[in-house]
């Protein structure tokens, strides 16, 4: 039978954190616009003003026909040392793994969604415990979250939550409070919180 976790959550973000979405997406992007993939950026910044999508529809054309028509979230990459690092910190702490993200970012398809993400977790060997589609993030309740976005760290912060601002293009600028620059910078900060309150 499997343990049971202890008393300790760690809400983990996908996109960005442990699944590599502007990675996965660059090429479908460059299909959608008929471009070179050469040409578009690598490390884009906060709704990708870099690849020019406004002239082919918008982000959110180009989101939807990529998870709809080409299976965007079962085909990413995954951020180098995210499962593996999980793995471990489970074995070592036993800690409460709760991934939380918001991709029900469209209305009423959900199923598709849904299913393209558990298929991808599993594939890639991610352990987790609860998984949460929801935007308000806060509500999530964890002891410590890993966080990409600088608007959801902003809001976790201030209602008091502690939060890893994982590094990304999108983010690099900010400074402030707890940072990793990889997933190697992730485990001595979890585990040092861990020990700490449990």
């Amino acid at each position: 039978m499997e343990t049971e976790p202890i008393d300790f959550v760690l809400a983990v973000d996908l996109d960005g954190v442990c699944a590599d979405f502007a990675g996965g997406l660059r090429s479908i992007a460059a299909e959608w616009l008929d471009v070179d993939v050469s040409t578009l950026s690598q490390e884009p910044t906060v709704d990708y003003p870099e690849w020019n999508l406004d002239a082919a529809g918008g982000f959110d054309d180009l989101y939807h026909y990529a998870v709809t028509r080409r299976e965007l979230f079962s085909k990413l990459p995954p951020v180098e040392g995210a499962a593996v690092t999980l793995r471990r910190l489970w074995t070592k702490t036993r800690l409460r793994i709760r991934i939380v993200t918001y991709r029900l970012y469209f209305p009423f398809f959900h199923q598709t969604v849904v299913s393209q993400t558990v298929g991808w977790l599993d594939r890639n060997g991610f352990p987790y415990w609860d998984l949460c589609f929801m935007k308000d993030k806060p509500a999530v309740g964890a002891d410590l979250y890993i966080e990409d976005s600088w608007r959801n760290v902003k809001e976790l912060r201030s209602a008091a939550r502690e939060t890893i601002m994982f590094v990304t293009s999108q983010n690099r600028h900010i400074t402030e409070g707890l940072r990793a620059e990889s997933w190697k910078d992730v485990e001595p900060l979890v585990l040092e919180r861990v020990a700490l309150r449990v």
